[in-house]
C-alpha cells in the first residue's frame, strides 16, 4: 500500500484522490503530513498542492453528487479528523467507481462516516453561533476567542457578518491560529500578527483593551441572568447537555 503526504488542506485532498486515479493505485493510506511518521517499508508518495488536478476532482464530484452532499463533504474535511481524511477519499472512490445516487447506500461503510461526522461538525458550528460572546474593545472592535472541536469558522462567517452588520467584529480561533475579521464591508481572514497585542490564552480581555461600557454590560448581562433563574426548576444535568462545561469560560454570565 502506498502511503499519500498531504498538508491537510481541501485543495491538497482533492489532488490526492486524482492522483490515486491517475497512478492508478489499488490501496493507498492518506495522512496529514503533521502526523505522518516516517518507516523503513513505507512506499510513501508527497502530495503537492494542484488547482488544476483539484478542480477536475471538484468538477466530477459536482456531476455525481447533489449540493447537499458536497457540502457534506465539505463539513466533514473541516473535522480535520485524520480517520475522516481517509474516509473522504474512499467515499470519493466509491462515487467515482458507481452509479449516481450511491451516495444513498447507507449500507456502504464510507457514505455513513461521512454522514456522521458531517452531523458532528454541524452541531458544532450551531454551538458555536449560540454560545459566542462579543467584547467590545477600546478601539470599537467585538472580540471573542473560540477553541470549536472542529474548523467551524468558515461554516459561521455569513450568519454573524449578517447579524452584526453594523459592527466590526473578530472571531479568532485559538487552536488554529487564525480567526476572522469583519470590517463593515467583507469578513476576511487574519492571523495571530493582527491581534498580537492580545494575549491569546486569556479569554476574558484585560480592562486596558476593553471599551469602559464592557465592564458595565458583562455586570447588566449577569444580573439579567441572574434574575431570571429559577433555583426551584434548577436541572443541572440538563443545562450540562444543552451547554456543555467546555463553552463556559466563553459565557459572561458563567464567570
Amino acid at each position: 500500500m502506498t502511503t499519500y503526504i498531504f498538508n491537510g488542506s481541501f485543495e491538497g485532498l482533492l489532488t490526492a484522490i486524482f492522483e490515486f486515479y491517475d497512478r492508478k493505485e489499488k490501496a493507498v493510506e492518506l495522512v496529514w503530513d503533521k502526523l505522518y511518521q516516517p518507516s523503513i517499508l513505507d512506499e510513501a508518495l508527497e502530495i503537492v498542492n494542484d488547482e488544476f488536478k483539484a478542480k477536475r476532482v471538484w468538477d466530477g464530484l459536482k456531476k455525481k453528487l447533489s449540493p447537499e452532499w458536497r457540502t457534506r463533504f465539505y463539513k466533514a474535511y473541516l473535522s480535520e479528523d485524520p480517520q475522516t481524511f481517509q474516509d473522504l477519499l474512499d467515499f470519493a472512490r466509491y462515487i467515482f467507481d458507481n452509479p449516481a445516487g450511491a451516495e444513498a447506500n447507507f449500507g456502504n461503510p464510507h457514505v455513513i462516516a461521512i454522514s456522521k461526522m458531517d452531523k458532528k461538525v454541524n452541531r458544532e458550528k450551531h454551538r458555536m453561533k449560540a454560545f459566542i460572546r462579543f467584547q467590545q474593545t477600546g478601539d470599537n472592535i467585538y472580540y471573542c476567542p473560540v477553541d470549536p472541536d472542529f474548523n467551524v469558522l468558515p461554516l459561521i462567517a455569513s450568519f454573524f457578518k449578517n447579524r452584526y452588520t453594523d459592527q466590526r467584529w473578530i472571531i479568532y480561533d485559538l487552536k488554529r491560529k487564525y480567526g476572522l475579521f469583519y470590517d463593515l464591508k467583507s469578513v476576511q481572514e487574519i492571523t495571530y500578527e493582527f491581534i498580537s497585542e492580545i494575549d491569546i490564552k486569556k479569554v476574558i480581555l484585560p480592562i486596558e483593551l476593553t471599551d469602559p461600557k464592557e465592564e458595565l454590560a458583562s455586570i447588566l448581562w449577569k444580573d439579567y441572568f441572574n434574575s431570571t433563574n429559577i433555583p426551584a426548576r434548577k436541572n443541572m444535568k440538563l443545562h450540562i447537555q444543552h451547554v456543555p462545561k467546555r463553552y463556559w469560560k466563553y459565557l459572561n454570565e458563567k464567570q
